[in-house]
């Protein structure tokens, strides 16, 4: 089968692609903090780099601190970009901890060594080195960690940063950075019951909890989220056309707010949620017959709707059709979502909501499964090559439809706004999902290597949105093979 991908699926630059990077793209890219202290990209002729005494640097005030000197050579590996460490404690560590004692001057030396535009940014502290363009090149950022806490360090290339190039300075004890720390709310993708097999309809029991609790957003970000069952998204229901179906739900006592359920699969005024109004420790129940087979979103329905469903309140449930769904050889769960806070996206610390972002529907972050780097850094989908897949995939929105696409990959067959009982389409290369509904997508796997998950709406990959699926297994050069060219840091998107 023909298969969209390119010579990046093996070298893993692809989110650098994704982002519409090329190399004369991201030469006008505007997305950089004002440098502090840098020089100048070396010529490219310059030699090897190595971990010694880095080039000159017009000093940042220094004070009575002792300073410290790091050197970060870039590097494409089988994950993606990546700082490597250069010389004593960080030497070979891919994007590497930095530390620095509280008030210390903090010198860091930018290596190109993959002939790819890159440069290193600490924002928290304004400073960037300036880009580095040619292999051998190099560049410095200088600053005063006048800050205690922990801290990003990236590359501010569009794509870049979510193609890996992210890195942490601790500054001091870093005991600041920690206090800030919530719990993960990230619902694993293999978080779902398996099929329900040939049998017919039963009376079934699901159950629901409404959690409110402090998470993790992104590194060093946390939001309030109000959740089922402590995740984002809810859990997975799996039911039988035909079965009775008992809905109990209760809103957790520590809890602050209302919260109720109306499902999408429920045949009934409110979907269910004129029962399940509930007040922080009260519970309720109410049953429905599933009538129609079909993947359907579940979500919180007190109002104001909108931020409820914004804060992580949704999921989905599966009702299979009589005799089940084909078989395939791994499920995935994924639900697409947006949050809405009113600290610009990257903001560190608690962060609260913005009823205004929302109601003119401006979210700071698009995310995947509740949080920033769920299905990259945390929990990224794992299969073989020779695999059929098929991914359940809904939108909680609350406002955006996706234009759900996976990088590398065709859509064997869709169940297009996730009917099950209509004929699939076949051969599909991206497929749209509105708020509140779903899709069904099947593929084999032909050739190893990192896939990803993105909204074609691709500026919101830049907002987190982005998933990885890995392949493992051998290589199929009969539909996939190539060399990819020295240094071009592009791929085929």
């Amino acid at each position: 089968m023909h298969r969209s991908s390119s010579s990046f699926i093996r070298l893993a630059v692809t989110l650098a692609a994704i982002a519409l990077v090329s190399l004369a793209a991201a030469a006008c890219s505007s997305a950089k903090a004002e440098p502090t202290q840098v020089t100048k990209p070396a010529a490219t002729s310059a030699p090897a780099i190595q971990p010694t005494a880095p080039p000159h640097v017009v000093s940042a005030d220094t004070g009575n601190q002792a300073g410290v000197t790091y050197t970060l050579e870039t590097t494409i590996g089988g994950a993606g970009f990546a700082f490597k460490g250069k010389g004593g404690d960080i030497d070979g560590k891919l994007n590497p901890d930095l530390t620095a004692a509280l008030g210390a001057t903090v010198q860091v030396t930018l290596a190109d060594g993959d002939g790819v535009q890159h440069n290193i940014a600490f924002p928290d502290f304004g400073a960037q080195a300036a880009d580095v363009v040619t292999k051998g090149a190099s560049s410095v950022a200088v600053f005063k960690a006048d800050k205690e806490g922990m801290f990003a360090y990236f590359c501010a290339i569009p794509g870049h940063r979510q193609a890996g190039m992210e890195g942490k300075l601790i500054v001091g004890s870093g005991a600041i950075a920690q206090a800030v720390q919530g719990v993960s709310v990230v619902r694993e993708p293999t978080d779902l019951p398996g099929p329900i097999g040939p049998r017919g309809p039963q009376n079934v029991k699901l159950d629901l909890e409404a959690v409110e609790v402090v998470g993790n957003l992104a590194d060093g970000t946390t939001y309030n989220y109000w959740t089922y069952d402590g995740r984002v998204p809810g859990p997975f229901f799996r039911v039988r056309v035909g079965d009775n179906v008992e809905v109990h739900m209760k809103n957790n006592a520590a809890n602050k707010n209302v919260h109720s359920t109306d499902l999408h699969a429920v045949t009934g005024p409110g979907g269910g949620a004129v029962f399940t109004q509930l007040a922080p420790g009260q519970e309720n129940s109410f049953t429905f017959k599933a009538l129609n087979p079909g993947l359907y979103v579940y979500h919180c329905a007190t109002p104001m709707v909108a931020n409820h469903i914004s804060n992580g309140m949704y999921g989905m449930i599966l009702v299979e059709p009589e005799g089940g769904l084909p078989a395939v050889d791994k499920e995935f769960y994924v639900m697409q979502g947006e949050i809405y806070t009113q600290a610009e996206m990257g903001k560190k610390g608690p962060q609260e909501f913005d009823v205004k972002k929302l109601l003119n529907e401006t979210p700071e972050y698009f995310v995947l499964n509740g949080a920033v780097g769920s299905l990259t850094a945390q929990h990224p989908l794992k299969a073989k090559v020779g695999d059929k897949v098929r991914i359940y995939y809904g939108v909680g929105g609350p406002n955006f439809t996706s234009a759900f696409h996976i990088i590398g990959e065709i859509f064997d067959r869709v169940y297009n706004l996730a009917s099950l009982t209509s004929p699939a389409q076949t051969d599909v290369q991206t497929t749209l999902v509105p708020p509140g509904g779903a899709t069904a997508v099947e593929f084999k796997l032909e050739v190893p290597g990192r896939y990803i998950l993105v909204d074609h709406a691709l500026s919101r990959l830049e907002r987190g949105l982005a998933g990885f699926l890995f392949a493992e297994g051998p290589d199929n050069p009969e539909v996939f093979k190539g060399t990819a060219p020295t240094g071009s840091g592009s791929g085929g998107h």
